[in-house]
């Protein structure tokens, strides 16, 4: 039975408390090898690790930064802190270097809670977070958590789930309108901004999800996605949570497993995203792929190409969706209709107002012409309040009272809308936004290139991204390809790192000075050398330059 609040109810900690009240002992999450934990069990997990965050002197309103894999420990921090009143700023593991310090200077935190296995990551840019002020870690194992990491100035501790035992339980008094999470998201021409998400976004967001895939307490949810993205905190476990389901939480995704991972769960619904469907489909096809639980999933984008084939040979039905961190996912396809390959849906326009416009005029195109997506909401507090600490990038995406999106697509004479390519200079890869900016201020650090440019290129899997990077090297220097793909792979997350480097002698550029990046997607203006091609494994690189660089010192 779904969870009915009122709109003045749509909290987390509401929704938690009515649903233990609802179905205290049904089985709600666990990880794909462990044992289920109910949803009273939750509710009293989560209440007890909010009295341990209460005794750490957190309280409502301050923003406390997680990182860590997926597992049952990051999402009772999510869940405490906002039983609290306060703000989870649940960060990307592969953060590391300049992208770390950003986020955790960005949200003013003075706390983070954290795997122990990141401990080295944070204590090497202690000196770069100077409002930071404790760390709390922990194990995403469930094995008692240790930390061989000395730090400085910051203050360390394991995070004592069992500690503050007997104190009085907190009162949930969040209200919709407060801030619930900050998430942040790749820009396209700067750095990760952090997307303000209220009480009520979150809420709204997981009701429509499970509305959307017709999501019953009879369900089995498998993702893999990691938690500090939008779509597996509130499209599965608080979707899940309203509609009292359960959820097999993964670790990591694997193309081999997939299938396997999806019997053994159990699963009748899912997740996806393009390139995801596409490395699964590319597996070797086998008489019995059709014989599993899973019955629906929701994705984005369903690429086009196998959608039918996809959905024939797994005996599944694939809902395509459009939808951002900052507006949810306000385009849906329905499940008593057939597939549109190509189309993301029709608008919930109950809650959402869309319009398709010209980018230059913000003038409304007509049905069949390609404009960019604008969405504003319908209900008070239920998309996001703004890019946290950057006012100027809020401005400029909420003009003329709709949010610009940056998104370019077409709606048919009956309404459905299909999704066609990005407008700005975004790239995406393997489901993650990848900002050119941030790849081009660590490259620029290397001493042999003078100026650079990073840019998408098509991918071998449709609406993806590979990255390129595009470097004028310092005067008579002689540029070696592998020691700058190394100092890139030990300063910026995995899915930064570019795949192509391209050595050229001038950055185009137009007559105000701006690089011209569509003249650089190509492969015309110098020779391309692909990390791919020349055999080389990122995790290796960073093992050799490691050992390496203890030789030198003598520690080896």
């Amino acid at each position: 039975m779904m969870i009915q609040l009122p709109q003045e109810k749509w909290t987390l900690g509401a929704a938690l408390a009515a649903r233990a009240r609802l179905t205290p002992d049904a089985p709600y999450i666990r990880m794909v090898e462990g044992a289920a934990v109910s949803f009273a069990q939750m509710r009293d997990q989560t209440v007890q690790l909010a009295r341990v965050l209460r005794r750490q002197d957190v309280k409502a309103g301050d923003r406390v930064v997680v990182m860590g894999a997926n597992c049952l420990t990051l999402l009772r921090c999510w869940f405490a802190l906002n039983l609290l009143g306060a703000t989870d700023v649940t960060i990307n593991t592969a953060y590391r270097g300049r992208t770390l310090e950003h986020a955790i200077n960005t949200a003013g935190a003075g706390l983070i809670l954290i795997e122990d296995k990141l401990l080295d990551v944070l204590a090497a840019s202690e000196d770069a977070v100077p409002g930071l002020q404790r760390v709390l870690h922990f194990s995403a194992s469930g094995a008692p958590s240790s930390a061989a990491v000395r730090f400085g100035r910051l203050t360390i501790a394991a995070l004592d789930e069992a500690d503050g035992e007997g104190d009085e339980p907190p009162s949930d008094e969040a209200k919709p309108r407060d801030l619930a999470s900050i998430i942040f998201t790749s820009g396209t021409s700067g750095p990760a901004k952090g997307v303000m998400i209220p009480q009520a976004q979150a809420y709204l967001l997981s009701k429509e999800a499970a509305e959307g895939l017709q999501v019953t307490g009879d369900d089995i949810y498998y993702t893999f996605h990691p938690l500090f993205h939008m779509s597996p905190r509130y499209c599965v476990v608080y979707a899940a949570l309203l509609a009292g389901a359960q959820v097999c939480l993964d670790r990591t995704f694997s193309a081999e497993q997939w299938l396997a991972r999806i019997r053994q769960c159990g699963a009748t619904v899912s997740l996806a995203h393009g390139p995801m469907l596409e490395m699964i489909f590319a597996q070797p096809e086998r008489p019995d792929d059709a014989d599993n639980p899973l019955r629906r999933f929701a994705t984005s984008p369903f690429p086009k190409h196998i959608a039918e084939r996809f959905e024939r040979r797994f005996g599944v039905r694939g809902l395509e969706v459009w939808g951002m961190t900052e507006v949810n996912i306000p385009l849906w396809n329905r499940l008593d209709e057939p597939l549109r390959p190509g189309s993301c849906g029709k608008l919930l326009s109950d809650t959402y107002e869309f319009r398709i416009v010209d980018p230059e005029t913000d003038m409304e195109v007509p049905a069949g012409t390609v404009g960019e997506f604008l969405v504003r909401p319908k209900l008070p507090w239920t998309m996001m309040q703004g890019y946290f600490g950057m006012p100027e990038a809020t401005a400029e995406a909420w003009r003329n009272f709709w949010f610009h999106t940056g998104d370019s697509g077409y709606m048919d004479t009956d309404g459905y809308v299909y999704f066609v390519d990005r407008l700005r200079d975004r790239i995406r890869r393997r489901a993650e936004n990848v900002s050119s900016y941030d790849i081009e201020c660590v490259a620029a650090e290397f001493p042999q290139v003078r100026e650079c440019a990073a840019v998408g290129v098509p991918s071998e899997y449709s609406s993806d991204d590979d990255v390129k990077l595009v470097v004028v090297p310092v005067a008579g220097a002689t540029l070696s390809m592998e020691e700058l793909l190394g100092f890139l792979a030990e300063r910026l997350p995995h899915y930064m790192v570019p795949r192509y480097i391209q050595l050229i002698d001038a950055l185009p550029r137009t007559p105000t000075n701006k690089v011209r990046k569509a003249a650089l997607r190509d492969g015309s203006l110098g020779n391309v050398w692909d990390r791919h091609q020349a055999g080389i494994a990122l995790r290796d690189l960073i093992q050799q330059r490691t050992d390496r660089k203890l030789a030198e010192s003598g520690q080896a």
